[in-house]
């Protein structure tokens, strides 16, 4: 909204000029030019919360594995608004006050939100810690990070079970140990028997060979790429990820955002729905502006109740105005603040009609 009204900046300044209700119906109170440049500042920065709103609340694409690194951004953009001056260090006080209450524990926030950010093969565990450090500081930071991967670890072990268990063992029956031939050693060449059992011991208690997990975690991260497609990455390497890649399809299967920042943040919405969808756009526009302007800060929103008489309103509106009923509009107009300060009246409205 404010970024149409910056485009349409020149049109206000002339319709000042040429229509002479243009400040009447604003009270009076003309927008001037540090009002315009007001404007044009907090566009910008509500500008990156716009755009954050949109990546989040995206349904085609995956979204859990940058949740974090939204958070951290978020939580860089609300220090940034809380170092300001004026009206915007005041907004970014609120909303800093709104981040520490959702995100300000990350005890008690979902370990998932870590676990698709770490199967991200664009990030890994490259900037977590860095990031937890700067959001929670170093004292809590850390412990947190070490509970993040110890936490992961634990899930790649529970997968790698149910993996092993649901494979069939492979068959041993019938097969027989040969004893070692000295006769056909190659000679010149060092036997290192006491290197091959220890070799072989340490195999078998898993000292040498890394898993899935320290292999993913150990290579380069990759780069950068607008086009990157992170599910075909992990449908690509999943013959050598076959445990981590099942893993990834649950976690990065999950959304971030179940419903659309249209229908977060529509108030239309709650109004008019399938079982009221009889209301006129102004009636509608009419209750949403009256019931902000009526309600205290801390009165919820109730509409259902006076449903009954935004429907008789709306049928009165429609009838008014030379259709012959003999009701003047003054006398329309009258019965309207009645009708929303009194909710028991149905008699007295049975008696006027």
């Amino acid at each position: 909204m404010l970024q149409s009204a910056i485009t349409y900046e020149k049109v206000f300044e002339s319709l000042e000029e040429s229509d002479s209700s243009y400040k009447s119906d604003l009270s009076y109170v003309v927008p001037n030019f540090l009002d315009w440049e007001s404007v044009k500042s907090l566009v910008e920065i509500l500008k990156c919360f716009y755009d954050m709103t949109i990546r989040i609340s995206g349904s085609l694409y995956v979204t859990s594995n940058t949740f974090f690194s939204e958070i951290s951004d978020l939580y860089c953009l609300l220090n940034g608004m809380v170092e300001a001056r004026g009206s915007v260090k005041l907004m970014g006080e609120n909303m800093k006050a709104k981040f520490e209450k959702y995100c300000g524990d990350i005890d008690k926030m979902n370990l998932m939100i870590f676990f698709a950010n770490i199967l991200d093969p664009r990030d890994k565990l490259e900037y977590m810690a860095a990031q937890m450090n700067h959001m929670y500081g170093e004292v809590k930071g850390k412990p947190c990070y070490e509970k993040v991967i110890a936490a992961l670890k634990e899930l790649f072990n529970d997968y790698a079970a149910s993996t092993s268990a649901s494979t069939p063992a492979s068959s041993t029956t019938g097969s027989v140990s040969t004893p070692t031939d000295f006769s056909q050693s190659t000679v010149g060449r060092p036997q290192h028997l006491l290197k091959s059992q220890i070799k072989k011991q340490r195999m078998e208690s898993g000292g040498m060979k890394k898993t899935e997990l320290e292999i993913y975690l150990a290579e380069a991260i990759v780069e950068e790429e607008t086009s990157f497609d992170i599910l075909r990455w992990w449908k690509l390497n999943a013959e050598r990820f076959p445990i981590l890649s099942k893993i990834a399809r649950d976690v990065l299967a999950i959304p971030i955002s179940t419903v659309a920042s249209e229908s977060a943040f529509s108030t239309s919405r709650r109004v008019l729905d399938p079982f009221r969808s009889l209301l006129t756009p102004k009636i509608v526009e009419a209750l949403v502006c009256t019931q902000d302007w009526l309600r205290l800060p801390n009165t919820p929103l109730s509409i259902e109740e006076n449903l009954e008489e935004l429907e008789r309103f709306e049928q009165e509106i429609g009838t008014d105005g030379g259709s012959g009923t003999g009701r003047s509009g003054g006398s329309t107009l009258a019965t309207i603040p009645l009708a929303w300060k009194m909710k028991n009246n149905r008699n007295s409205r049975k008696t006027r009609k």
